[in-house]
């Protein structure tokens, strides 16, 4: 079986994350790196968008549920960040990286990276 990428990276989304007290009062900015398996044949074939992944729509979707989302930790947001695009938009394997930029000193990145689904 064949397996091609979609991929959206750096998407900066500002939301409520965290546990502290501060945390909850403040938004945050996030940044998702995520690549969606699909096979890109039949979009190819056709050149229409309804045969592909959109990623425009993906990204579109996750900008609003990620801001209007107040988890307090980031893995709740990465687990359900990637069961919207696996439910929403049908595709069948996710790799979902979620940075929560600024959230330890010294360090540019933190975070959590997922996989869900099958291949």
């Amino acid at each position: 079986m064949l397996m091609d990428i979609v991929f959206l990276r750096d998407l900066r989304i500002d939301t409520v994350i965290g546990i502290y007290d501060w945390e909850r009062k403040t938004r945050q900015t996030v940044v998702l790196d995520i690549e969606m398996s699909t096979d890109v044949q039949r979009a190819a074939a056709s050149d229409t968008i309804a045969d592909a992944v959109d990623y425009k729509a993906v990204s579109e979707r996750l900008v609003s549920f990620v801001q209007e989302s107040q988890f307090q930790l980031v893995e709740t947001l990465a687990e359900r960040c990637a069961e919207v695009i696996r439910q929403e938009f049908g595709v069948r394997w996710v790799r979902l990286t979620l940075n929560k930029i600024g959230a330890v000193n010294g360090t540019t990145s933190v975070g959590v990276i997922i996989e869900r689904g099958e291949r």
